[in-house]
């Protein structure tokens, strides 16, 4: 089984790897770039009878730090 972890940075949080990707943008010539948030994706091959609780575990202990990024699990 294979699990997909989306983590970003809450909103509200300062994003500065975002706002490189934006002024790069810009200077670039693409000015209609208003925000960028960047995030990661982590994929997770996992034994078979794992459950999404699991991966939540993981994501809270481990994966996301929750204090400033929030995280969705999807199952493959």
């Amino acid at each position: 089984m294979k699990a997909r972890v989306y983590v970003m940075l809450k909103n509200g949080v300062l994003d500065p790897q975002g706002e490189a990707v934006r002024h790069a943008l810009g200077s670039l010539g693409f000015d209609g770039v208003e925000g960028v948030r960047q995030g990661k994706i982590i994929e997770l091959d996992l034994a078979e009878g794992s459950t999404e609780d699991t991966v939540t575990e993981m994501c809270e202990k481990l994966l996301a730090n929750t204090v400033i990024e929030s995280y969705r699990v999807e199952l493959l």
